[in-house]
């Protein structure tokens, strides 16, 4: 299996995980937040764990400060995608607020791959992947 697909399907993993950490927080928080703030808080709190998962399974690659305080801003990507989707299913289609968000982080998960990729993986190591 080339080095790219594998990297492809440990995404993939690790995004099941970290889908699974952000529905649960999503649903304990909707029972004292309203929904938008749910998915804010939750968003968040799964999104420090999808950094760890990422750096040490995905890439492969040392945790630092520096992608740490970038890594949020790979993922506005997706918080845009996921929290625009959340709203449009939930407020414009009326789909259950149990199962929009799930939907809407299925849409933004390519463009998260791509984004996370460019912050986690240095131009050093993408060369030295490289023939």
């Amino acid at each position: 299996m080339n080095q790219q697909l594998a990297r492809i399907l440990r995404f993939g993993l690790v995004g099941v995980v970290n889908t699974g950490v952000y529905y649960g927080c999503y649903l304990l928080f909707c029972r004292w937040l309203p929904v938008m703030a749910a998915h804010v808080l939750a968003f968040a709190v799964a999104m420090v764990g999808s950094y760890f998962l990422s750096c040490y399974f995905t890439f492969r690659t040392k945790p630092t400060w520096r992608k740490f305080l970038l890594f949020p801003l790979s993922n506005a990507t997706n918080f845009v995608i996921s929290t625009a989707g959340l709203y449009l299913l939930v407020h414009w289609l009326d789909v259950d607020s149990r199962i929009a968000p799930l939907v809407a982080a299925a849409a933004a998960i390519p463009f998260t791959y791509l984004v996370a990729q460019f912050v986690l993986v240095t131009r050093t190591a993408e060369s030295e992947l490289q023939p």
